[in-house]
């Protein structure tokens, strides 16, 4: 088994994108905003949101973190997302989830406009994936597809398991697994897959691949 050093692959990538907002800022005058909306005080979120506010600032990015109290209603967090759709230096929109559970994910989702959903959950990112258009993709998925690259790993023609089928993580993994330029012949296991063990174990075929998890298995 092979131990991929991600933080050097975040560095080169961030390096990268510092490279391409600068190249913005000079030729065309355009500065990437990042519009971060965080609702309530959920530790782990609150992480993620500041990682997020310091990786735009870091590559001279706008960012814009929108902190909400736990109370505010979906219909509030509607309208300020439909807002920052308008917004023109705002170029991407990020909800930070989970959200509190009198807001429901899909009405917020939903409101994101389709060219500023970073997060790529939006019904038409969603099935521009499936069909291989480009468009933003969900990051944690992503974020596999990149560090199976950066090792090296040829998984074309392998047996790739998926365990979970989450719309976040599972899903995505499997679909951008099975797409031509990676090319692995995907399992994607769940709840109701009776032996979890019998596929993990097959995972890779000759050259063995380490199977890849949901955070969200289900």
């Amino acid at each position: 088994m092979k131990l991929i050093d991600g933080k050097e692959l975040a560095r080169s990538l961030r390096g990268e994108i510092a490279a391409g907002v600068a190249a913005l800022k000079s030729e065309k005058g355009v500065t990437p905003g990042l519009a971060v909306i965080l609702v309530g005080d959920n530790p782990a979120s609150v992480s993620y949101v500041t990682a997020k506010e310091k990786a735009c600032t870091e590559a001279g990015m706008l960012s814009r973190e929108i902190r909400l109290p736990a109370e505010t209603t979906e219909e509030e967090l509607v309208s300020l997302v439909k807002k920052l759709n308008c917004d023109p230096e705002i170029h991407g929109i990020l909800v930070q989830l989970p959200v509190p559970k009198h807001i429901r994910d899909k009405a917020v989702i939903d409101a994101i406009a389709p060219e500023k959903d970073v997060d790529g959950f939006t019904p038409i990112n969603v099935g521009k994936m499936m069909i291989g258009d480009e468009c933003f993709l969900p990051c944690t998925p992503h974020g596999i597809i990149k560090l199976i690259e950066f090792s090296g790993m040829d998984i074309r023609g392998k047996h790739a398991v998926v365990i979970g089928r989450s719309n976040i993580v599972g899903k995505p993994v499997a679909a951008l697994l099975a797409r031509k330029e990676t090319n692995a012949t995907v399992t994607l296991c769940h709840t109701g897959t009776p032996d979890v063990g019998h596929f993990t174990r097959d995972a890779g075929g000759r050259t063995r691949l380490p199977a890849t998890c949901s955070n969200r298995a289900r």
